[in-house]
């Protein structure tokens, strides 16, 4: 299956995504459907949980950070203690702590950052029982703080913001795993492996030579990899390896869910504030920035790699091949990796570090405008309502009046929220990127010198502040100075945002409803998405272009040309 033809599918079955599975997520989070009350019940009860009974944004963020806390540590002990438990068919010892520490933050905030290569690292215990269910949970947690921003825009004069619990349990059981148990059927189909047997042991009798080849329960870790936007697979190649992504068919079906509840939350966002318009001036917002940002890097990905070119080895006549699967080509696996990195999902299908320059600047800079185009399970609609809110407050100077969104008056506590969510990212990444340059424990690390290598330690902070997990490779990020810097930036990047939303829903809601008049700037209109737009552009082009000049850009002027 062609590039083209990739996205003459891709395109109508997402639409059909945001209509369909838009609406039943809106009943979901809405209570009206209840199913599985059978499955929810119980939970409730172990929990001492009243599903019927709505919290404060600060009990709901208490519960929040209770639950995550509880994650962390229970992720870090499977791991640490591998080697004295079952489902260990390698006979692998515990993991260490720094890494242990790593992972283990990465996955309980929807980072899936790998320091380490799957098959000879964890056991199938640690990657079904630890890293598995922190997919789905820290999925499910992404999009309970996107609905409760959600509720805070749509009540009025509400002191509470819905129930955390309901709302993890809710995502789970009624959205990830029926979808993921569906798609995981079709990746087994396929040809993903699924087995506990161990690795497959081969003997050549004509040449002596005996081959290990890892294998494990494959099949039904990539679903969730791709649709709860974790990335974290079960291989060090992830999205590249056989095993994980068999078949074009199996690529295609990784971009829908890749893409899926994140397109799908701008319908529900419509819904759920009772107006549609508003969901799709989002959703256009989302797929402007997503659509130039593919097209850019795929052209940058189609010209000749200027290393192979120097040296007249070989003809590139298909672009760039370094580092791509011959299965997929530079095209295919550019609309993967953009798909995963303008999402916090990270999964790849070739090697970021071998992009082009400027294809790699496209997937680098994708993700330092917040990845909201269409962003993250939960984490992407939460971040362009912060960016909303601040465009509306610009509009708003521009028209003289007081700034509203939806009918809630943005003040001066509205507006402060919203800068801190969206200024926590770029200020950790910089710094971070700053200390790792100026200390022998950030250096040492650097896989190429000169501008490519301070590329890949600003990847790697960008990926691990954004809750990504995609890595330029050439860094060596399993030392103890990127194990804990990037740790700390993991837990920054997700819940210094986090808190700031539920603070701005609790804000929110506890407000009135202004009628619109004849001053009220809009927000369902294309020059709405247009200034929305410039905002988000303003914000991550000012704030990292000088960083980004350092790198992509200085690497791509010293083979002659910018493009």
């Amino acid at each position: 299956m062609g590039y083209i033809a990739e996205l003459v599918v891709v395109v109508p079955i997402l639409a059909l995504v945001w209509r369909f599975l838009g609406a039943y997520m809106t009943g979901v989070y809405e209570g009206r459907y209840r199913f599985l009350r059978w499955i929810e019940s119980p939970i409730y009860r172990v929990l001492s949980v009243d599903p019927n009974s709505e919290q404060s944004w600060q009990r709901y963020a208490g519960s929040l950070i209770v639950f995550s806390a509880v994650a962390l540590v229970v992720t870090y002990t499977i791991m640490r203690l591998q080697g004295h438990l079952p489902l260990n068919p390698q006979h692998l010892g515990g993991v260490t702590p720094a890494l242990a520490w790593n992972t283990a933050v990465s996955f309980v905030t929807n980072t899936n950052w790998q320091n380490y290569a799957g098959e000879s690292t964890m056991s199938y215990l640690s990657q079904m029982a630890a890293l598995t269910v922190q997919q789905f949970v820290s999925a499910s947690v992404g999009v309970a703080v996107a609905v409760a921003l959600i509720r805070g825009l749509s009540r009025k004069d509400s002191k509470t913001i819905g129930n955390f619990w309901v709302d993890l349990v809710r995502g789970v059981f009624y959205i990830l795993i029926p979808i993921s148990f569906v798609s995981g059927i079709v990746f087994v189909a396929q040809g993903a492996v699924q087995t506990l047997s161990g690795p497959a042991k081969v003997h050549n009798s004509l040449n002596g030579v005996h081959q290990i080849i890892a294998r494990g329960p494959v099949g039904f870790m990539e679903p969730i990899k791709e649709l709860g936007t974790n990335g974290g697979g079960f291989f060090n190649a992830n999205g590249a390896h056989p095993f994980e992504n068999p078949t074009a068919l199996t690529l295609l079906l990784s971009v829908i869910l890749i893409l899926a509840i994140p397109v799908a939350l701008t319908y529900t966002f419509g819904q759920m504030v009772k107006s549609g318009r508003q969901g799709v001036a989002l959703l256009a917002t989302m797929t402007i920035i997503f659509g130039v940002w593919l097209g850019f890097t795929t052209y940058a990905e189609t010209q000749p790699n200027p290393a192979v070119a120097s040296a007249h080895v070989v003809s590139q006549r298909t672009g760039n091949m370094v580092g791509k699967e011959v299965r997929f080509g530079p095209r295919l696996t550019s609309l993967y990796n953009v798909a995963s990195t303008q999402t916090s999902t990270g999964s790849v299908a070739g090697a970021n570090d071998s992009f082009n320059p400027m294809g790699g600047f496209g997937l680098l800079t994708g993700m330092m405008l917040g990845e909201v185009s269409p962003g993250g399970v939960g984490s992407g609609l939460y971040t362009i309502l912060l960016f909303a809110i601040i465009t509306v407050f610009i509009g708003g100077l521009m028209v003289g009046r007081t700034p509203e969104y939806l009918g809630k008056k943005i003040q001066s506590r509205e507006v402060k929220l919203a800068a801190l969510g969206v200024l926590v990212m770029p200020i950790t990444v910089l710094i971070l990127t700053a200390v790792a340059v100026s200390v022998h424990g950030g250096q040492s690390a650097i896989g190429n010198k000169g501008p490519h290598g301070f590329t890949e330690i600003l990847y790697a902070f960008t990926s691990q502040a954004n809750n990504n997990g995609s890595a330029f490779a050439g860094l060596n990020g399993n030392s103890a100075f990127y194990n804990i810097t990037g740790g700390l930036a993991m837990l920054v990047g997700r819940f210094a945002v986090m808190l700031p939303c539920l603070c701005l829903s609790g804000a929110l809601a506890d407000k009135g409803v202004v009628p619109a008049g004849p001053g009220t700037f809009r927000s369902d209109t294309p020059l709405f998405s247009g200034l929305l737009i410039g905002v988000i552009l303003i914000v991550g082009g000012l704030t990292f272009f000088p960083a980004v000049s350092l790198g992509p850009i200085v690497e791509q002027l010293s083979h002659g040309k910018l493009f």
